[in-house]
């Protein structure tokens, strides 16, 4: 069973919601054979990146980069998976108080180095807390859950 990993720092309520509709994108009733599973950056590592077949980033815009917990998991990760993880299709979520430019560009240079594959474009979630940013990360689980279930990803 192909296995969706979802790595997503999530250090305020509003982020806790994005990483749960993530999640439960992921697990929506209709895709019935992918595993998924939840970490915080600090939980996650090269053993879960290997065991999986996609991965979803999630993370805050911290002064125009990545969140410090985010930066620590590719920093633990990066070596120990780059040779046998290329071509990993991945996606990002990032919730930018401002525009989150820096924090796409870090993560895009990061992923470019791993040789990972975007499977869609990163979702920046831009200004003032909306709403909608959770059904916005909700559809990107359930592409990402749905396309490794139909074998295109």
């Amino acid at each position: 069973m192909p296995r969706l990993l979802i790595v997503a720092h999530a250090p305020s309520p509003n982020t806790q919601r994005l990483r749960e509709a993530a999640a439960r994108g992921a697990r929506h009733p209709e895709i019935e054979d992918v595993e998924v599973v939840v970490k915080a950056p600090l939980e996650a590592g090269p053993e879960d990146v290997r065991a999986c077949d996609a991965i979803l980033l999630g993370t805050t815009e911290n002064l125009g980069y990545m969140s410090g917990a985010l930066k620590d998991f590719f920093d633990r990760s990066y070596y120990p998976v780059l040779e046998e993880k290329q071509g990993l299709p991945c996606a990002l979520f990032v919730r930018a108080g401002h525009d989150g430019t820096g924090t796409r560009r870090a993560v895009e240079s990061i992923v470019g180095g791993l040789r990972w594959r975007w499977a869609q474009a990163p979702l920046i979630l831009r200004g003032q807390w909306q709403e909608d940013f959770v059904d916005r990360v909700e559809e990107l689980g359930t592409a990402l859950a749905a396309g490794l279930d139909a074998g295109i990803l």
